[in-house]
């Protein structure tokens, strides 16, 4: 959506990059133009994250993402635009003009009023005689009347004057089917959620963004969550994270089920949190990554269980999260252990959870009869192979000793194993991308995956004109300016129309008037080709220059330069057909 020019403009001097990235980044002392710090969006132990207080602007030389300071905000609290600018104004002080709201965003606003609406109503439900089926299962299942305010839990029966009491509250039909808080079916409209005990889902702003119903007996599906809507992405957002955000423990407890994560609160363990009805998302972990340092895997005790705890350390460890793993014995999820056992042994289990390489070795070594040789050494394989793959010697080192104790044969000979290992890895490594980097359409593309470039030759040049318009918007008034049909790039393309769009209209041009015009991976992709040098004292031949390269390779067949450029590479490189 469009805001007024003058509304932005001082929205963003009043949101300066360096204080709103360090809100939620340690950055260290400048380094010549820029700040750095460890990406928040992907896992580093070196600072690749810069931050350029001159051109507002950041940009991660590891993974690629940069953009302005509405950018980061969408990205770091994941909202929309027109969410992202509301939530720096209200940072600065500054009111935003209500004739800027947009279609969109008066949508999402009634939406969430919706949702809010149906939440509150749910939770009267539990009341009324007809809730009385709801709150003898809770107590069945030993869920306080204090918890069940806390979580905001509700009811909704099998046949309700749902429908009825929203209508009455203004809500279209058409708004409460966007919700999801009601389905079309042949016979008309239908409430999506019957005859459940309802979890509203809230998000860490405190918004009811989603439900999540769990039958009351056995048919149907045990949990329903609401399909994706303009407010809610299941993957992108973890239940009780809200609660959990406030906890004092130091580490967030990441387990299934809803009624777990309900008891574990009851039970004293604050810190506790769900995935939505899916396995943990690379999305969800970094949301987690904001909140802890430190993770504790507590899935149930089954086969899928086990397999969902396999992926998530995957997932985490690669944000360099301390990770462990709980292991149940005699119940098959926290809900069961607590009420057979006790919040104290439950806490005695959190104190001896499995650091998750201790957990993952313990899983291989489950697998095979240590006593048969045939199995030894097919663990041995298996062991030393994980081992291998840790990135510290002194840690690989701990965990070969181990693993040559469990298996009763010489250190020596398992530490020389993982090492062998080791560097069959790092040559794979090696060579994969010394392959990437002889492949001609691997060259010069953009860090974003989502975008391609067809013609890197052409595409170079392209970035030249983008780049050299965006520093000096004046040159848009030479003459022989290619159309926008002629760049090869779908990406460059856009991004030099609306470049070309603003500077004609006289409007700013900034990576923050941007923010609302380019994707995210093109706006990754704008401050990614500023950060390349460009001769500025002879820009109008530059240019030029730029302008005619891309006519050239419109007419040449772009085969032939692909393979020229690969040949040339090869022999760079001292490749020899």
């Amino acid at each position: 959506m469009a805001f007024p020019e003058n509304f932005i403009q001082e929205l963003t001097e009043r949101s300066d990059i360096v204080d709103v990235v360090g809100s939620y980044v340690q950055l260290s002392k400048r380094s010549g133009a820029n700040y750095f710090g460890l990406c928040p969006f992907h896992n580093e132990r070196t600072p690749s994250f810069a931050v350029n207080p001159s051109g507002q602007f950041y940009h991660c030389f590891g993974c690629g993402k940069g953009g302005g300071v509405i950018n980061f905000i969408m990205e770091i609290e994941n909202l929309s635009y027109p969410d992202a600018v509301r939530f720096l104004a209200n940072r600065a002080g500054i009111q935003v003009p209500e004739e800027t709201v947009s279609r969109d965003a008066k949508k999402r606003a009634r939406l969430l009023s919706a949702n809010k609406d149906a939440a509150r109503w749910f939770y009267e439900q539990l009341t009324t005689p007809g809730g009385k089926r709801c709150t003898d299962y809770m107590a069945g299942r030993r869920i306080s009347p204090a918890v069940a305010k806390r979580f905001g839990l509700g009811y909704a029966p099998e046949r309700s004057g749902f429908q009825q009491a929203m209508r009455a509250k203004g809500y279209t039909d058409w708004e409460l089917l966007d919700a999801d808080l009601i389905r079309k079916g042949e016979h008309g409209f239908y409430d999506t959620f019957r005859d459940r005990l309802m979890f509203p889902i809230i998000d860490v702003r405190g918004q009811v963004i989603g439900f999540s119903g769990r039958t009351l007996g056995d048919a149907g599906a045990k949990y329903l969550n609401s399909r994706e809507t303009l407010v809610f992405n299941k993957g992108r957002n973890l239940f009780a994270l809200n609660l959990a955000k406030k906890s004092k423990a130091g580490y967030i407890i990441l387990s299934e089920g809803n009624i777990d994560i309900v008891a574990l609160h009851q039970a004293g363990f604050d810190s506790a949190v769900a995935s939505l009805g899916t396995s943990l998302t690379p999305e969800q972990a970094r949301l987690l990554s904001r909140y802890t340092n430190e993770i504790i895997l507590c899935y149930d005790n089954d086969g899928a269980g086990i397999k969902a705890s396999q992926r998530a350390i995957g997932i985490l460890e690669r944000l360099d999260l301390k990770v462990r793993v709980l292991r149940m014995t005699g119940a098959k999820d926290p809900d069961e252990y607590i009420r057979t056992k006790g919040a104290d042994a439950f806490r005695n289990l959190l104190e001896g959870s499995e650091d998750q390489v201790d957990y993952r070795l313990n899983s291989v070594k489950a697998k095979y009869d240590l006593t048969q040789d045939d199995q030894k050494v097919a663990y041995l394989r298996e062991a030393t192979a994980l081992v291998a793959s840790l990135p510290g010697p002194v840690e690989r080192q701990v965990y070969a000793i181990r693993v040559a104790g469990e298996a009763g044969v010489g250190q020596e000979a398992v530490i020389q194993e993982v090492e062998r290992r080791r560097k069959q890895l790092l040559s794979r490594a090696r060579k994969t991308e010394e392959q990437n980097m002889n492949r001609p359409e691997r060259i010069a593309q953009p860090a974003e995956k989502e975008l391609r470039y067809h013609d890197p030759i052409s595409a170079a040049a392209e970035e030249g004109v983008v780049r050299l318009l965006y520093l000096e918007p004046a040159l848009a008034s030479e003459p022989g300016l290619p159309d926008a049909k002629a760049f090869s790039s779908e990406a460059l393309r856009d991004i030099y129309s609306i470049l070309l769009d603003r500077i004609r209209k006289g409007e700013a041009v900034s990576v923050a008037s941007l923010a609302g015009s380019l994707t995210p991976e093109e706006m990754s992709l704008l401050v990614r080709l500023l950060q390349k040098p460009e001769q500025l004292s002879n820009g109008r031949k530059a240019l030029q220059d730029y302008v005619a390269k891309i006519r050239e390779q419109n007419e040449a067949d772009p085969s032939s330069d692909l393979n020229a450029l690969r040949d040339r590479l090869r022999e760079r490189k001292g490749y020899h057909s």
